[in-house]
């Protein structure tokens, strides 16, 4: 009792939700000050991973890797026994409403964007959530408000397409927000060719819809004799403005379920000019989910390098390829707080660089010890790492 317990991570930082369980980032996602790292043991539970080091200059050479007070290394190290904590604080948390819902997602309300519904997010959400409550918003930031804002209980929002690749306003977003990825749902995006009952392909001069549908659909659309485009903001909102305004010589391109709420008769199915189509779409939620080891899990990581020596961002992923965890995405966004990095003293001149933030998925849990380690490791050649979701993915078929 005269002792007194570390903080507890998981303990409520604000009145609707947990403090996030894998970030301790303070007032900033990109403040990286020095915070002390705890961790726990127990399988079940998942650490707290984002720190700053601390400010001792490195030594020549490779150091080890205390997880407690980490010295910066010059190359990754082994792993090093984790510390053991007994402090009763450090189990998992209790489990809450959201928890104990059903699986299906009955009782929930989930965000996504594009604004009407019949858009893919929304299809996508109901794949998520087959009984929930979708909530369409009008940005994506909108609904990572909504969900933080406690107004919704989850979001569905893309993070990647076979096509188009990365939605990287979504990136930017995952940082600024203190939000957690609980899970993934890939979705096959089927493009069609709508219009007004009893219009023809042949009446048809222009079609309308989101700008990347009708990238998707380019040379179909042409060979469909279809030359003039519309760009609008979202593919169910195309096809509700050729229901309202009754346009006789405008099709729109969007899902099936696009046509059957709005009555229009679908000309062509699968229109897009490649037919392996899918979107990956992330559900965010306010608190993590507990980790396990008992299915395929894949963990999201963010960070940046400071030390830019040759060979660092090798350097950095090596500690992952020495515990045989495979990386599954890499992907680099400007580091908006701290926008460029000086080169070193080979030039007379010195050189700015563009500076990077790294996002990385792993083949991974949480709940995995190999993978704990690999993150401290990490933190010897970053400022801060932040996870930003721990989850099972999904490998049904699309």
């Amino acid at each position: 009792a005269s002792m007194t317990a570390p903080r507890l991570p998981f303990l409520a930082a604000r009145t609707c939700s947990a403090a996030a369980a894998f970030s301790s980032l303070s007032s900033s996602p990109l403040q990286c000050c020095p915070v002390k790292r705890t961790s726990a043991t127990n399988t079940n539970s998942a650490p707290l991973l984002s720190a700053s080091r601390p400010g001792a200059p490195a030594a020549d050479g490779v150091g080890s890797a205390d997880l407690n007070r980490l010295r910066a290394s010059a190359m990754p190290v082994a792993d090093s026994p984790l510390p053991t904590y007994t402090d009763p604080h450090e189990l998992p948390r209790p489990l809450t409403g959201a928890d104990l819902m059903e699986s299906g997602g009955e009782g929930l309300k989930v965000a996504y964007q594009q604004g009407f519904p019949g858009a893919y997010s929304e299809s996508a959400a109901k794949k998520a959530y087959p009984h929930c409550q979708t909530v369409p918003c009008e940005h994506f930031d909108t609904a990572f408000q909504a969900v933080e804002n406690c107004t919704v209980d989850r979001a569905v929002l893309p993070l990647e397409n076979t096509l188009g690749g990365s939605i990287h306003r979504n990136y930017d977003l995952l940082l600024r927000h203190e939000l957690h990825i609980v899970g993934d749902v890939r979705l096959a995006v089927r493009h069609c060719l709508l219009a007004n009952r009893g219009v023809k392909i042949g009446d048809l001069r222009s079609v309308m819809s989101h700008p990347q549908a009708l990238a998707q659909c380019e040379h179909t659309l042409t060979e469909l004799g279809i030359e003039q485009r519309q760009a609008v903001d979202d593919t169910a909102g195309a096809a509700k403005l050729v229901t309202e305004q009754m346009l006789q010589d405008t099709g729109a391109v969007a899902s099936s379920l696009a046509a059957e709420l709005y009555g229009l008769d679908i000309l062509a199915e699968n229109i897009q000019d490649e037919k392996e189509n899918v979107t990956r779409f992330m559900m965010l939620a306010r608190e993590p989910i507990v980790p396990q080891v008992d299915k395929p899990f894949k963990t999201s990581i963010v960070f940046p390098l400071e030390d830019w020596k040759p060979a660092q961002l090798l350097k950095a992923l090596a500690v992952f390829a020495l515990r045989d965890i495979n990386l599954t995405k890499i992907e680099s966004r400007p580091h908006k707080k701290r926008p460029f990095r000086v080169a070193d003293d080979t030039f007379s001149t010195p050189v700015k660089y563009f500076n990077y933030l790294f996002y990385v998925d792993l083949e991974a849990s949480m709940a995995d010890p190999k993978t704990r380690k690999a993150l401290g490791n990490l933190e010897e050649f970053a400022p801060f790492v932040r996870v930003l979701g721990s989850y099972p993915t999904d490998v049904s078929e699309v």
